[in-house]
């Protein structure tokens, strides 16, 4: 059983890791903006709801109280400030696209290591844990797409986003669960950032649509219906 220094030390590192997710979070939704050419309110809302958006999700599908976005004065402040460095800061698109993964891996790795934690500390099990580790990591960015009128990036076509995301939450559930919670903080960031930079380099990328379609007499009749309704352009 942990001690009270213990678990006040990893409350601690675990709030910082969160800011820290909101900050990067936000600079990746500023980047967002100005690729969308928006002006200074609009960098500072899809800065904000990057940042902020996958703890209040976290927050209040926990209902353990106000979501702490709105109780801790930093988170704002935070997710503003990274806006800005967005709108301020404009850099070249190759120098961008490395920095973006960078961001975008410490976001999964902050992020999934809180959720995970934060949910632990409520009482509830491994698989909310790991559930709302993901959903944490993944909030902020598919609530800035939405926002956006663009298919979120988790749906697919990033680089496993999502995989890493449970993938880091389910490496601090176990650590949490063999009584190494620090352990899993720092291996869960470290190896968000690995897995996410060799997930971007070398392409890897879950399955789409499979092409399987059931061979039953049901089935054959069901397309052969759809064929005479719609023939081929020039029969």
């Amino acid at each position: 059983m942990a001690s009270g220094t213990a678990v006040e030390t990893i409350n601690q590192i675990t709030r910082y890791l969160d800011l820290a997710g909101v900050f990067a979070c936000a600079i990746l939704g500023g980047a967002v903006a100005r690729s969308e050419r928006l002006d200074l309110f609009g960098f500072l809302v899809v800065g904000s709801v990057s940042g902020l958006g996958g703890g209040v999700i976290r927050d209040t599908l926990l209902q353990h109280g106000t979501p702490v976005a709105l109780t801790d004065y930093a988170y704002l402040p935070t997710a503003l400030a990274g806006a800005l460095l967005s709108f301020v800061i404009s850099i070249s698109e190759s120098a961008w696209d490395k920095l973006f993964t960078a961001l975008d891996a410490a976001v999964i790795g902050f992020w999934a290591v809180t959720g995970a934690q934060k949910t632990l500390a409520t009482g509830l099990g491994w698989l909310p844990a790991i559930l709302l580790g993901t959903t944490t990591a993944v909030g902020g960015g598919a609530l800035r797409d939405v926002l956006l009128r663009r298919v979120p990036a988790v749906f697919g076509g990033n680089a496993l986003y999502g995989t890493v995301a449970a993938a880091v939450a389910a490496t601090m559930v176990v650590c949490n669960y063999l009584g190494a919670p620090l352990v899993g903080l720092v291996s869960g960031v470290v190896g968000a950032l690995l897995f996410r930079v060799a997930a971007v380099k070398f392409g890897w990328n879950l399955p789409n649509g499979l092409e399987w379609q059931p061979h039953s007499r049901l089935a054959s009749a069901w397309r052969s219906r759809r064929r005479r309704r719609n023939p081929r352009p020039g029969r």
